[in-house]
């Protein structure tokens, strides 16, 4: 079946179509946080541009970033993101940046007004759930939630592999009725 080079998507998620509504073209990721999406519910996703410095940018390109430990602080009417892996450049020399700095985030005032009230009410973090490129430059995804309970993980788990059970049932009465 031929399917046209518009619509496919590389594999393994590398390069996604903007969403309804954005700007820009593809997104080209380099690190998600699937932890943060078990760990805890989204409520509200903004996307923010990263200060970096040039050896940043190179060690980004290569793909070898972690963000599981990373979390956002607001300081000061400032964005920070904290805990981001991004190892040394390789060919980087005596100018390579240390691997865990802070980050500044880039983000409109009301961005960062509405994160900080958000972020005080009981419960709320915010976490990043992926670093990209978008047009060559780099963004980071980062996430307003809420912790979620043990009971709240194993919940979604089940949800999850209802859905999954479910879609492959369909998915075989489809195939039968077919067949016959």
């Amino acid at each position: 079946m031929y399917v046209p080079k518009e619509s496919q998507q590389k594999q393994q998620g590398t390069a996604v179509k903007a969403r309804d509504g954005e700007k820009g073209g593809k997104r080209k990721i380099v690190a998600q946080n699937k932890k943060a999406r078990h760990d805890y519910a989204i409520v509200d996703t903004y996307e923010a541009g990263i200060v970096l410095s040039g050896t940043e940018v190179k060690s980004l390109r290569e793909g070898r970033t972690s963000l599981t430990d990373g979390f956002v602080q607001i300081d000061g009417n400032e964005a920070w993101l904290h805990n981001a892996h991004i190892p040394e450049y390789n060919q980087g020399t005596w100018t390579n940046h240390s691997v865990r700095r802070k980050r500044k985030l880039l983000l409109h005032r009301a961005e960062i007004d509405q994160l900080e009230a958000k972020s005080q009410e009981t419960g709320h973090t915010i976490v990043p759930l992926a670093i990209y490129f978008k047009d060559g430059r780099a963004k980071a995804e980062i996430a307003l939630a809420r912790g979620k309970k043990e009971y709240d993980k194993r919940q979604t788990l089940r949800e999850q592999q209802d859905r999954r059970e479910s879609d492959r049932a369909i998915a075989a009465a489809k195939r039968k009725q077919r067949g016959q």
